[in-house]
Formats: structure tokens, sequence, C-alpha cells
């Protein structure tokens, strides 16, 4: 049997992996190869996925966009924490084989604040564990100022007031998170992100943009002041109401936010007369966009462009094969290393209806 892309990789390209757990806890997988091989392999395989399923990239692929750091950048960290019977603690990650847990007391991929501070986070989740309790899933995070918060004991544990909010600053824009609200955990990454988003020039001063399952409008808000319109479609109730603090924090007139399921409402805009070039951009969950909700955008008339973010290439080329089938071309495809020594991979997708291109 030949040997697998990552082995003939290995072949030159070892390194040593920075935690003593590698290989045994499920979390990372390339931690075992210089950073460039992992960027190597990672565009050899999103290219491979797309020619496998016959996807025609009408420009090519974009080199993929390293992580500016491809250690210690994880903004976030979902621990394991585990009391038995007999009064013993554990807290840690689940390892390769699914059974039990890997116990750590730093972790190299995520911020220093965090690795730090793990040994004292055990110690206050002992301390504040309930008798009753046996276990808890313990979510920590940090921000640019390096101040940490954590929760998952409880109720209402994850909630924080207004002055705990934790932010980033993104082309001089700061956007605030909660521990209840989903934020992209490598925050070094995000302002690439948001420069090859803006340097498609495909938003100007006359589209509506519509940010699907916006969170707490990280990239609505980045992108308010080249639109002429931001539409914010979000379901979490958390995430909705920190995306709108996050819009009256930077005093914007023209964003507006729509708590709902984007399979229920953003279908009912696309039957709206469009008075201007509309763009949708999406970033859905692992699983992709609902059957429904691609095929309404495919079949629209009024979508000029669609931005497809995922962190899941299965249902990436899923969903694809839809626009593709309703003559919708790819125009791009810029591949981001947001989860640097992981197996995980984020696509960005420009896609366009062909008698657009």
């Amino acid at each position: 049997m030949l040997p697998t892309i990552k082995e003939e990789i290995l072949l030159e390209n070892r390194a040593q992996p920075l935690c003593p757990v590698f290989g045994q806890c499920g979390g990372c997988q390339y931690q075992d190869m210089t950073y460039e091989a992992e960027l190597t392999l990672k565009q050899e395989y999103l290219e491979s996925v797309f020619q496998s399923q016959g996807i025609i990239v009408e420009n090519g692929f974009a080199k993929i966009v390293a992580s500016p750091l491809p250690y210690h950048y994880r903004s976030r960290l979902d621990m394991k924490f585990l009391k038995t019977r007999d009064g013993r603690t554990f807290m840690g990650f689940s390892p390769l084989n699914g059974k039990w847990m890997i116990e750590v007391e730093s972790c190299p991929i995520a911020m220093p604040a965090i690795s730090d501070f793990l040994p004292q986070l055990k110690k206050e989740a002992i301390a504040k564990l309930p008798a009753k309790y046996r276990n808890a899933n313990l979510v920590i995070k940090t921000g640019d100022d390096r101040r940490l918060a954590w929760g998952g004991i409880g109720r209402r544990s994850l909630k924080l007031q207004e002055d705990d909010f934790l932010w980033t600053e993104i082309a001089g824009k700061k956007i605030f998170y909660s521990l209840d609200t989903f934020f992209q955990a490598n925050l070094a990454i995000l302002p690439d992100a948001i420069k090859h988003i803006r340097d498609l020039k495909i938003i100007d001063e006359k589209t509506t943009l519509y940010d699907l399952y916006g969170g707490v409008g990280l990239f609505g808000i980045c992108l308010s002041d080249v639109a002429a319109k931001i539409i914010l479609i979000e379901d979490n109730i958390h995430s909705v109401a920190m995306a709108q603090y996050n819009v009256n924090y930077h005093g914007l007139q023209n964003f507006e936010i729509i708590s709902g399921r984007v399979e229920v409402v953003y279908p009912e805009f696309l039957q709206k007369k469009s008075f201007g070039p509309q763009v949708a951009l999406i970033d859905p969950p692992r699983q992709g966009l609902a059957s429904s909700v691609a095929h309404a955008i495919a079949e629209a008339k009024n979508v000029s462009s669609l931005l497809y973010l995922s962190c899941h290439p299965e249902s990436l080329l899923r969903d694809l094969q839809i626009f593709v089938k309703s003559d919708w071309g790819v125009r791009k495809v810029i591949p981001f290393d947001f989860f640097p020594r992981t197996r995980h991979i984020e696509t960005l997708v420009l896609l366009q209806p062909k008698d657009n291109l």
C-alpha cells in the first residue's frame, strides 16, 4: 500500500510535538510535523476532495491562509470535569479512543492566559462543584486583554455581566462576546479573513448584505462600512442579544437584526422585491445548510453573490452541488487555517450565478 499523504510529508518534515499527551489526546493531529507541511497537507486535501466531487473552481484555489500563530491561538477551551464516587477529581480532554479522559495541566494550542490557568481552573471547579454533581463541561474563554471567564457549573453559569464581556478588535472595531455565545476560537486570523472578504470587492455602497447564522455580528459589523445595509439573521437568543449590544456599541444605523431560524426567515426575504444587489454571507453550523435554504438561494433571482464559510468540507461539497446544478459558478476558494495542529480546515467559497460571471 502506498503511504498516505501524511506519511509522505512526515518522512521529511518531522517536528517535535509541544504537547506531552500528543497522540493520546483527541484534539490535535499534526503536532508531529512542521507547520509548513501541515499547510501543504490541508491544501492538497481540500483540492483533492473538490476534484473528487467534480466541483470546478473558475479562478482556482487561493493559497491557504496560514494562522499567524500555529500554537497558543485558541481563545476558548472546553474541558471535561469528573468527580468519582470516592471523591477523586479529573479534568481534561477526550482521548483518541473515546474512553475516560486525558488529564492535562496545560494546552499548547490555547492562548497562554488559558493554558497557564488550567491548574487553577481545576481548583476553582472543585470548590464550586455541588456535592450532588459528578461531572461538568467547563468552558473557559479569553480575549485581546487576556481577561479570563469560565463557567459550566450550575444554571446561568455561562451568563456574563456587561462589564465582564470579552472582546477582540478587528480593523478598529471591538467585537464583544460572552461564554454563552459562539465565537471563532482563533482571534489572530480573523483580521485576515475580513481582509480577504473585502478584497473580493463584491460588496459596495449599494449592496444589502445578509449575514446568515450571524452570531454576535462579527462579519456584518466588520463589513458595515462598505455595505448599504446589513441584515443579520440568528436564532440563538444569547447571540442575538450580544449582536444588538455590538451594534449599539458602534452606533450602526444600517444594521438590522432578526431573531429567527435562517431556514424560516431568509426564504421570505428572497421573495421580496430587491432594490439593489444582494450578497449573502453564510457561516452555518458544521452540518451545513438545510436543503430548503440552499435551494431557495440557488433559485433566487436577486442574489448576486454568495459567500459560504464552512468548517466541514463534506457538508460544504454537498451544498455546493445544489448550486452547481442550479447553474451557479464556484468562482474562488480560499482556505484558512483557523485550527492549526488539528485536522480541521475553514473554507471560504465565492459563488455567483453563471449569468453574472
